[in-house]
């Protein structure tokens, strides 16, 4: 009886060891545990971890896993030795799992660095198991070899961790590239989230920061807005015939929102934040700052410590500007028809009427939104008189800094015949200026120009990526910028045809520049016709500061430094934890009956 048992027991043996995929276990192969720690987070792995450096016996095509106190962690990074050695800058390589669900890593791993997301705590066991599977290539066999190595660890004990009550956190690290050291920098980024984690977001999102050298954790003032909620779920029910559809979804419902915080960021480093989230208990967090909103829009008040703006009451556009400091010198436009600092975008269609977003009494669409981070006024319309153009105009503005950013756009529903169109146009009573400046490219220099003794509708000229643009005015020291960030020109229907696109200054009761997409009025033929063609697009995008000239220096220097922070801006890296429910395989839905690529593909060791 026990020569039939044995028997049977190794004929269960060879039958197990020859199914595809099952493999073996060689006891005369080790995997070799050189280090094994549990990391806190920073920028090259921004999130609690553990980090093992791994020994295999020979080169081989692997696959890993990994098991905390008895569960298999979903999140894993394989690398290879030479791949995560700086730990102050975020990683070059990550497979995600969409790249395991549609290619095999061929690489072959002698020493490799496995990476686990592991949310430790504080003086706690942790046993974890390293699961290797040996392959002679990416394809599983019978002749695999099993390796494994366990070890325990003790979390360390009395470190500074965030309340265990928020159950998950995203990871984002920030990068400073411009040599400038960022304190109270605002950032925004887009978060998504599953709706059975996102009851509650506006109550109980934290943002805090990681110290570098200690890991103690900061929260900082943040914001949470603009939620938008896609909660259709796949149909995974079978076809007609009663065959299935597909195994996993295509989709999950999703919750998606902006979180805007503040960050301090030291020059040429790498910061990491964690975004807290899901704890159904949390009470809503009241930040200050300095930013406040008043009044009734469109026509809203804004102050910071720094300035005093007011928005026009009938088109929301921005009015007037006083320097806290310098409270008897507001600048102002009032010259001209509605009167507005901001006037444009904008048109010239005769025999109608000339028309400007600033001209709306009020807009169809009027938004704002008040908050410790970012404070924001939008509007939208067709112009007035000009229902074939669509245009908008939003406002952003933040605690403690002396800019606010201005985003425009404008689009052609129907052909239009100009005489103007015009963008990006600011207008001040020409007595609150002495001279203007700008980067001239052509020139390679800052033109410096006297417009008190610039005779009426004069033309100066500059390209239509000039940098910067700034009026000041010598005696009373105060000066205003538009820093351009971003412009564009585009075409739906038809690609963009514009004669001789610009930005210029001229005088006349007022001093004013603006960009001139199509212009002919100011041409030597002012009477001659554009067509603005169906589909035309056009936005841009400019941080206006206010600023006071200091004595002894370029009455242009304030520009120089805030333009090098404004067009280098914090570099946004978002990490996640891969959840439970992601499927370890991936569908993708292919046009017509093409090929995808992936048939008959062997990836390659290297």
């Amino acid at each position: 009886m026990k020569k039939h048992l044995i028997f049977l027991l190794s004929l269960c043996l060879i039958f197990f060891n020859s199914l595809p995929g099952f493999g073996k276990e060689d006891r005369n192969k080790e995997l070799i545990i050189h280090e094994l720690k549990l990391g806190y987070p920073c920028p090259a792995i921004p999130f609690y971890h553990f980090i093992a450096e791994l020994e295999l016996p020979q080169p081989s095509v692997i696959e890993v896993e990994a098991a905390i106190n008895g569960k298999t962690l979903r999140f894993t990074d394989l690398h290879r030795a030479d791949e995560i050695t700086d730990m102050g800058r975020p990683v070059l390589s990550h497979r995600p799992p969409s790249g395991y669900g549609l290619s095999q890593d061929g690489t072959l791993y002698h020493h490799p660095h496995l990476v686990g997301w592991v949310k430790w705590e504080p003086g706690k066991d942790y046993e974890i198991l390293i699961m290797v599977r040996m392959k002679e290539n990416i394809h599983a066999s019978g002749d695999d070899v099993f390796l494994t190595a366990k070890r325990k660890l003790k979390a360390p004990e009395d470190v500074p961790v965030f309340d265990a009550a928020w159950k998950n956190y995203k990871a984002i690290v920030l990068t400073e590239t411009a040599g400038i050291d960022r304190k109270e920098e605002p950032v925004e980024v887009l978060l998504p989230f599953y709706p059975d984690e996102a009851q509650q977001l506006t109550r109980d999102i934290r943002v805090v920061s990681v110290d570098p050298q200690t890991h103690e954790l900061s929260e900082v003032p943040s914001q949470v807005y603009d939620i938008q909620l896609f909660l259709e779920e796949d149909d995974l029910a079978p076809d007609k015939q009663g065959n299935p559809t597909r195994e996993i979804p295509l989709w999950m419902p999703t919750v998606t929102a902006r979180v805007a915080f503040l960050a301090e960021v030291p020059a040429k480093t790498s910061q990491v934040f964690l975004v807290y989230y899901n704890n159904e208990h949390a009470l809503a967090r009241m930040y200050r700052t300095d930013l406040r909103v008043q009044g009734e829009a469109p026509g809203l008040r804004v102050d910071n410590d720094l300035y005093s703006i007011v928005l026009h009451p009938n088109s929301g556009h921005l009015d007037q500007i006083t320097l806290k400091n310098k409270p008897d010198v507001p600048l102002f436009h009032r010259m001209e028809t509605n009167g507005a600092i901001h006037w444009n975008p904008g048109a010239y269609t005769p025999p109608r009427p000339w028309t400007h977003t600033a001209d709306w009494k009020p807009p169809e669409n009027v938004s704002f939104m008040a908050g410790p981070v970012i404070s924001t006024a939008e509007m939208w319309d067709h112009l007035r008189e000009l229902p074939e153009v669509d245009a908008s105009v939003r406002y952003e503005f933040f605690p403690g800094l002396p800019y606010f950013i201005s985003s425009t756009s404008m689009r052609i529903n129907e052909r239009i015949d100009v005489i103007a169109l015009r963008n990006g146009e600011i207008v001040f009573k020409r007595e609150l200026m002495t001279h203007a400046a700008w980067y001239d490219v052509i020139r390679d220099s800052v033109i410096v120009y006297d417009v008190t003794k610039m005779p009426d509708l004069t033309d100066l000229s500059m390209e239509a990526d000039v940098p910067w643009i700034t009026f000041f005015n010598e005696q009373t020291g105060i000066g205003f910028c538009g820093i351009q960030l971003d412009y564009s020109n585009a075409g739906l229907e038809n690609r963009p045809r514009l004669l001789n696109p610009y930005m210029y200054i001229t005088g006349g009761p007022w001093i004013y520049w603006t960009r001139a997409l199509s212009f002919p009025f100011l041409s030597s033929n002012h009477q001659q016709v554009i067509p603005a063609m169906k589909g035309y697009f056009f936005a841009e995008r400019w941080a206006y500061l206010t600023y006071e000239i200091d004595k002894g220096d370029k009455p242009y220097a304030p520009v120089l430094k805030w333009q090098k922070r404004l067009t280098n801006p914090l570099r946004v890296r978002l990490v996640e934890e891969v959840d439970e429910r992601v499927s370890r395989s991936v569908h993708e839905v292919y046009m017509d009956e093409g090929k995808s690529g992936w048939e008959g593909r062997e990836t390659s060791r290297h």
